[in-house]
């Protein structure tokens, strides 16, 4: 999923907020995806190359993951096949909140804040999910990347930043893109394209609320959205659940380990570079979209796809050059 929305954001904050953000993009699916990086680990040697390496893997991980997800959500309701995914997520995050801080870790300064980021994430998780039966997984997955743009305009709107026309104008180019996807008003429009367009909305405003929350660590924030999401998908699953066989059993662990692996290679990645360098190289997630979604469901993108896609990854990667400037002027001005 979807790694640009990182270059929305301007690094501030602690590194134990930054490091939560990345680790969670990517619980809405594998495109993603996701704002503010950590910064190299203290002691350990900066790899760029290392860096994206990793966030390349992550990539293929999720688009695996994904794969998986558009197969149980075409014989099981969207809203178990998330609770599949956040029950997985709780048992991996609990036990480590645990062993490395004990009970402490679960009280947070902003309880409300985190209340709120975790019903975005479930909710961004929940709409993704829903897209799939209906939609080639890399239609769904370059429709998800307007991420960065929502969350850029609500922090606008919400968090008083600052943005100058050259990023508007590289939003709009990517609204351009998506739009062309999509492709409202035409015969090949499918209703359920702007699914990913609403849980991309959810995801940017959980992201933005995470700016809003400070001193907490890492691991709380973890706690709350794997706590948070368990428990709103659990209280739904009287309405939604149908008993999955051993193979869905299954592919929903598999499903739950590859989104652990790949939040790892996530927060490996950043940890090794900067985040303006790494972060459009998650637009190679669109490629193993395609690829895996061709030789698993035989949806190959057509051509007004590739070409919405190719804006977005403009949009993206000058973003992510504007972002690279602005830095070296905060540095060289401070």
């Amino acid at each position: 999923m979807r790694f640009d929305y990182l270059l929305s954001l301007r690094p501030s904050g602690s590194p134990h907020r930054r490091a939560s953000l990345i680790f969670e993009r990517f619980m809405t699916s594998a495109s993603a995806a996701r704002e503010n990086a950590a910064p190299a680990t203290p002691g350990a040697p900066a790899s760029p190359l290392r860096g994206i390496l990793f966030l390349i893997a992550s990539t293929v991980v999720f688009s695996v993951a994904d794969v998986i997800t558009k197969q149980l959500a075409s014989t099981l309701p969207p809203p178990e096949v998330a609770w599949m995914r956040y029950v997985t997520f709780a048992l991996v995050i609990i036990p480590v909140v645990l062993i490395k801080g004990g009970p402490t870790l679960f009280r947070s300064q902003r309880p409300s804040l985190q209340v709120v980021r975790g019903l975005g994430m479930v909710g961004s998780s929940i709409m993704f999910i829903q897209s799939l039966p209906h939609l080639p997984v890399a239609d769904a997955t370059a429709i998800f990347f307007v991420s960065p743009i929502l969350i850029m305009a609500l922090s606008v709107l919400f968090l008083g930043e600052t943005v100058g026309w050259r990023r508007w104008t590289a939003a709009a180019i990517g609204l351009i893109g998506v739009m062309i996807v999509v492709r409202p008003g035409t015969g090949s429009f499918q209703p359920a394209a702007f699914l990913p367009i609403v849980s991309a909305s959810s995801w940017a405003v959980g992201a933005v609320v995470t700016r809003k929350i400070t001193g907490d660590h890492a691991l709380t924030t973890l706690a709350y959205s794997a706590s948070v999401g368990s428990i709103v998908l659990s209280a739904l699953m009287p309405f939604h659940w149908v008993m999955p066989n051993g193979t869905e059993i299954a592919l929903g662990l598999c499903m739950g380990v590859l989104f652990a692996i790949g939040h790892w290679f996530v927060v490996m990645a950043y940890r090794h570079g900067n985040a303006s360098l790494i972060a459009p190289f998650s637009y190679v997630q669109l490629i193993w979209a395609g690829t895996l979604g061709y030789l698993v469901f035989g949806s190959l993108p057509d051509s007004w796809t590739i070409a919405g896609a190719g804006l977005i990854c403009m949009s993206g990667f000058y973003t992510a050059y504007r972002e690279r400037i602005r830095a070296l002027q905060r540095k060289f001005s401070a």
